[in-house]
């Protein structure tokens, strides 16, 4: 690796460490705990690669992206930041960093990109228009390299005419990521449609979410609930788009390749939607953002006029051994519940446990293709949630909220397959309908009947 680096970062452990590992790499490195010095070195033209903290004692990285790139075309910039949102991420992109790292970083994956940048030319200088100030309100926060992977793709493809497919599971937070797309794209000031299964069971229901669009962004949400008809319009709605068609985002929580092969989503469809495929990780596999996302909450409710509160340690390790079968929305809900309910400041691991035991451990079970059977897959979350009480029995009517929590979906999908008609239902079920209509009343579960299209 040859050539000058310049280094800004108020923390003098990051300088010293880049200064060793760059110099040890055969690099020249100028450190710097000051902005106002970076910039001076910047004007007087040292430096090859600018590698820069976001938050300094006298200024702020991102925002001294735009006077670099004007001074310096063809310098490239690496924002390294412990703002671990996907607002920072998008942020540096839109300014036209180089490259976005989170803190903690992994150093030989910076001394990676550090000499791809010394060596490829510096692309082209940022667009004018600035990212819209969100005010840090999108709940998309996470420092695992997943979440930082996720962000990374959003800021390469948000200025693209691509489809995008985003994946995931409930409680993810699949149209956030498609609202933060449009909302960081070129396309910010055009409207941002949300098109249910519903606004395209009608004939005419595609022309109408078009008309809603006007050239802005459309999300077509959880198109693996489309049936057959829906599918075919939807294929007939994209293949007219003109010069200002809108950007076509749609959302699964289903495998929709599985699906497909399985003959029941449209191949032709699939390839249409599936431009680009971003996959939101469940909160079961990124739990060290647990605490970052309590954080987040806590800050909230405080926004919202609710008590300041935080967790105790022991509090916070219980919320990681949890599944969150919701999810991220799950994760906000408890939160919620119990800065509302807690007593003291500081919330404890008992009334943690004590709002966790009425929620079974139960994941949504998705095909993964291993083969598992039902049972195994209810098995195993099962004992999580006895492991979860510390050697302790779970709280009395165990089994009553084990079977509500199977017996919801069940139902729910039972009543979508056959349009709401409830009689069939109960056919399909091999229960006896008035059995049916006391669980639907139960449940809670709204039942909506309509034409079932073939």
């Amino acid at each position: 690796m040859d050539g000058t680096v310049l280094v800004a970062d108020d923390d003098r452990t990051i300088r010293t460490v880049l200064t060793q590992a760059l110099t040890r790499a055969g690099c020249k490195v100028h450190a710097t705990s000051s902005m106002v010095t970076l910039m001076r070195w910047v004007d007087e033209g040292k430096g090859d690669l600018v590698i820069s903290d976001v938050i300094m004692p006298d200024g702020n990285g991102l925002e001294a992206l735009p006077e670099i790139t004007s001074k310096r075309p063809g310098l490239p910039v690496i924002v390294i930041s412990a703002q671990n949102t996907i607002t920072t991420a998008v942020k540096a992109t839109e300014q036209d960093a180089y490259d976005y790292l989170p803190k903690p970083f992994d150093l030989p994956d910076l001394m990676k990109r550090a000499a791809r940048a010394l060596e490829v030319k510096r692309r082209a200088p940022a667009r004018p228009n600035e990212a819209p100030d969100t005010g840090g309100e999108l709940p998309l926060v996470g420092r695992t390299p997943a979440m930082q992977a996720l962000y990374r793709l959003v800021a390469r493809v948000m200025n693209t005419d691509l489809s995008v497919l985003i994946t995931g599971e409930s409680g993810t937070g699949k149209s956030l990521i498609a609202r933060a797309i449009h909302d960081f794209s070129d396309r910010r000031s055009l409207p941002f449609v949300v098109a249910t299964v519903g606004d395209l069971a009608a004939i005419d229901g595609p022309t109408t979410v078009l008309s809603r669009a006007r050239g802005g962004s459309i999300l077509f949400d959880e198109v693996g609930d489309l049936d057959d008809a829906s599918q075919a319009r939807l294929v007939r709605m994209l293949d007219a788009f003109g010069d200002t068609a809108p950007r076509v985002m749609a959302s699964s929580q289903v495998d929709l390749a599985a699906r497909m092969e399985a003959g029941g989503f449209r191949q032709d469809l699939f390839y249409r939607l599936g431009g680009v495929t971003l996959s939101v990780p469940n909160l079961r596999t990124r739990v060290d953002d647990i605490p970052l996302l309590a954080d987040y909450f806590l800050a909230r409710a405080v926004r919202d006029g609710l008590n300041l509160r935080h967790f105790s340690d022991e509090a916070l390790e219980l919320m990681r051994l949890y599944s969150w079968p919701g999810n991220v929305r799950q994760l906000e809900n408890t939160i919620r519940h119990l800065v509302v309910t807690s007593s003291e400041p500081v919330i404890t691991r008992s009334e943690v446990e004590a709002v966790l035991s009425n929620q079974p451990a139960v994941e949504p079970v998705v095909s993964g293709g291993d083969g598992d059977k039902l049972s195994a897959s209810v098995g195993k979350h099962l004992r999580r949630y006895f492991d979860l009480h510390a050697g302790e029995l779970p709280p009395p009517g165990l089994y009553q909220r084990i079977l509500r929590e199977v017996e919801l979906p069940l139902i729910e999908i039972a009543l979508d397959a056959t349009a709401g008609n409830q009689a069939k239902c109960a056919d399909l079920l091999g229960i006896n309908r008035n059995t049916l209509r006391k669980k639907i009343t139960e449940l809670d579960i709204h039942v909506t009947r309509r034409r079932r299209l073939m």
